[in-house]
């Protein structure tokens, strides 16, 4: 018997009835156990309704709403993604550094698994300058500019793809002209693992960029 159960409150019920009952009530208990399940049934709904209310214990659709009335439609629940990884995307965009340059290497590295390049041409960091030892003429680096305020440019890197399992490529037996891999199926782009489309990319540089900053942002696999 666990807290909120049929059996529990059928316990419940029958400590306060009058002593004048049997220790054996077979009828009584038939009809108790009608009040009890309408009662757990109702104790079960309590428990999840309590748990809707915070973003930690949220579940199913009630996540969605959740970042529906946050981000609207800028984040949603990809496709069989769980209730505890779409909780970690909220909290995480929720709490996220915006407006740096460091929230924007981490938001693009969070959602490709890949660091992107960020060169800021008025940045002696990235472009070097008279005097510094490590810039100069023949040495790997970027142009600067003071010509180019508040604008830099980015090189984002798509993530790298799981593939499509049990699709075989060229070079393999089964993967000749008429001849469909495992589970009589060709390949496409819908089946590959692990997709992140370039839209999203350019909408998670949006949602960290400064407002009044121009990101000139190449793509690359």
């Amino acid at each position: 018997m666990a807290t909120g159960d049929k059996s529990d409150f059928l316990a419940r019920i029958k400590a306060t009835l009058p002593p004048w009952f049997t220790d054996v009530t077979p009828i009584l208990d038939a009809l108790l156990l009608g009040l009890s399940a309408a009662w757990a049934n109702i104790y079960s709904l309590y428990l999840y309704a309590a748990l809707q209310t915070r973003i930690k214990t949220a579940t199913d659709g009630w996540l969605d709403l959740v970042a529906g009335d946050f981000f609207g439609t800028r984040i949603a629940r990809k496709a069989n993604q769980g209730d505890a990884s779409f909780r970690a995307v909220i909290i995480a965009n929720l709490f996220r550094e915006r407006a740096t340059r460091g929230a924007l290497i981490s938001v693009l590295t969070e959602l490709t698994g890949r660091v992107p390049i960020v060169i800021e041409p008025q940045q002696p960091g990235d472009c070097g300058g008279y005097g510094i030892p490590t810039s100069g003429y023949g040495v790997a680096g970027y142009y600067g500019s003071q010509l180019l305020p508040s604008q830099c440019f980015l090189i984002a890197f798509r993530p790298a793809s799981a593939g499509i399992p049990n699709i075989a490529g060229y070079g393999n037996p089964q993967a000749a002209y008429g001849t469909p891999s495992l589970g009589g199926m060709y390949g496409s782009l819908s089946l590959i693992i692990g997709q992140v489309a370039d839209a999203d990319i350019y909408a998670a540089i949006d949602s960290v960029k400064p407002v009044g900053t121009v990101i000139w942002t190449t793509l690359k696999s």
